[in-house]
């Protein structure tokens, strides 16, 4: 069985746990990563792919310094019916892409005409840390979050802003599905430079276009054109 379907059948045991089992309950902490992953006869990384599975599911939430936790806020008689869902990553990952291509490279030329400086800068420094986590082997997802989330702000509409929510699903599965994809994070790399260029010169144009190349880069390098 290969890493990726392992992860997801983890997953789905974790989740077995929260809705079968009931050994954790919405508010709990799962045991820590060493623990849990020798309970589980799995490898950490293993292990940690279905946790982030189970987060991007708005099941499990990582709370910086203190670890793992079921959410609170979950109906978990609704998560019964998920089970099987779990395996199936990219069931509406294309959708998903789609709704970013149709509104990100708007988000980006609209950010950078009405964006304040220290909003630019903002912009520049996650994107900076992207790369750095990237070139680290570490997580990413949070600070890829903030990246575009910074950008829908500045485009001082509240509208935009409040798509964010269905944007983060799409960034959070492509995560997950570029980990073992080389040529996904170097792409992301470069374009993340690309519209971050254009942005601190206030070419809007050019930021809408390199935000525009930069999803179909990821579409493409994900198997979805």
């Amino acid at each position: 069985m290969g890493e990726k379907r392992l992860s997801d059948k983890i997953a789905t045991e974790i989740l077995s746990m929260i809705t079968v089992d009931q050994r954790f309950v919405p508010g709990d902490q799962l045991p820590n990563e060493l623990e849990f992953s020798e309970e589980l006869k799995i490898s950490r990384t293993t292990l940690r792919e279905a946790i982030r599975i189970l987060v991007t599911n708005g099941i499990l939430e990582i709370k910086r310094g203190r670890g793992t936790f079921v959410k609170e806020q979950l109906n978990v008689d609704q998560l019964t019916s998920s089970l099987h869902d779990l395996s199936n990553l990219t069931m509406n990952i294309k959708d998903l892409y789609e709704i970013r291509l149709i509104f990100e490279p708007e988000a980006a030329y609209y950010a950078t005409l009405r964006a304040t400086d220290q909003e630019i800068a903002q912009i520049l420094q996650y994107g900076k840390l992207i790369e750095e986590k990237i070139n680290k082997g570490e997580d990413r997802t949070e600070v890829e979050q903030l990246f575009h989330r910074t950008i829908a702000q500045a485009t001082h509409n509240e509208f935009i802003d409040r798509l964010m929510p269905v944007i983060f699903q799409a960034i959070n599965k492509g995560v997950i599905l570029s980990e073992k994809k080389t040529n996904v994070v170097t792409d992301t790399i470069h374009d993340h430079r690309l519209i971050m260029e254009f942005m601190e010169v206030r070419n809007a144009e050019g930021a809408r276009n390199a935000m525009k190349i930069h999803i179909l880069h990821a579409m493409k390098d994900l198997g979805m054109t």
